[in-house]
């Protein structure tokens, strides 16, 4: 569904924008079924690990005015960030999805300590949390990733007191094991926020702009050596955790069960929205970067040589790809 949303918004402004589609595919490798309707070939393919929209002149020269080379820049621009956008606009349907049925929504606002809470220390009740070891809060979701990626259990933090910001470092927090890892908790608890519809739509996007920017600091903390490869998942990795997401609600109700498996998927969806965006070449970022610099020089970079830039960045992807579904792998084994 996710995939089929992707190309589909590539698809749709591609047709709006009068680009001859030749083939829309779900899947990679051999045809398992396919039907031709117009001048577009449909198909499923044997692998389940992504699809396209062959638009025509795409990666080489064509002399057919619908060919996508041949389309204004800013109608290429649109259509290349189609997916991307596709893909968060469908995040933002399912945190509504997994957002309507709670009675309340935790603010970050501190609503009442535990029994000797070592936090309360420094911290009052009504404190809005503002920043974790500088990292923005404005929803639980950027408090959860905040404590996740902490180094230890001593906080920097700005809170908002009576209309002023005051900052305390070192703040405690109490400690779990779990896996081996040592995990952060709150010693208190977040005042309630009600589920009208108002607050609804708000927490929605709020929530999924925090989604937005828990993968964006996963990708800047990967880079900075803050995660290792064991902590990153391809296609298998990801069915086991979707699995395990999904039995753990099923243990508690159906719903539950279905509520976290629905999360899960908004996670993956914008997940593919923002990698996608990456300027790293074959994916549709790489692609923008090539139209910008177009719209920039009022003239195109030669299809073959972006074709290149494009192949070579395929292969490592792939490349990327082998390695982590390897690591999946074994990882399930031992």
């Amino acid at each position: 569904m996710i995939i089929f949303l992707h190309e589909g918004g590539h698809f749709i402004t591609a047709k709006l924008s009068g680009v001859k589609v030749n083939e829309f595919a779900l899947g990679m490798g051999p045809k398992l079924i396919k039907f031709q309707k117009g001048e577009t070939l449909y198909s499923l393919r044997l692998f389940p690990i992504g699809g396209f929209c062959a638009m025509e002149g795409e990666d080489s020269d064509s002399e057919d005015d619908r060919a996508f080379g041949n389309k204004p820049v800013w109608k290429r621009m649109i259509i290349v960030s189609a997916g991307a956008i596709m893909n968060i606009l469908f995040g933002l349907v399912l945190m509504m999805i997994t957002l309507a049925p709670n009675k309340y929504f935790a603010s970050t606002k501190i609503a009442v300590f535990a029994d000797n809470a070592t936090s309360s220390q420094q911290l009052q009740v009504g404190d809005n949390i503002r920043t974790i070891n500088g990292y923005k809060i404005d929803t639980v979701t950027d408090l959860s990733f905040a404590l996740a990626t902490a180094k230890s259990n001593k906080l920097d933090m700005t809170v908002e007191r009576n209309g002023e910001t005051l900052h305390f470092s070192e703040v405690r927090l109490p400690t779990v094991k779990k896996d081996d890892k040592e995990i952060l908790q709150l010693d208190f608890k977040l005042l309630a926020i009600d589920n009208n519809f108002g607050n609804l739509v708000s927490q929605t996007f709020m929530q999924t702009w925090s989604t937005i920017k828990m993968v964006w600091g996963s990708l800047i903390g990967l880079i900075r050596g803050q995660f290792s490869l064991n902590e990153v998942s391809g296609p298998v990795g990801m069915t086991s955790a979707i699995s395990q997401a999904t039995a753990s609600g099923l243990e508690r109700s159906f719903m539950d069960g279905l509520l976290n498996l629905i999360y899960v998927m908004m996670i993956i969806t914008v997940n593919l929205g923002v990698v996608n965006l990456l300027p790293i070449p074959a994916l549709d970022g790489g692609r923008l970067v090539f139209l910008i610099i177009e719209a920039i020089r009022r003239k195109p970079i030669k299809p073959e040589h972006e074709g290149y830039v494009h192949a070579i960045g395929m292969l490592l992807l792939f490349a990327f790809m082998i390695i982590i579904s390897i690591k999946d792998v074994v990882q399930l084994i031992i």
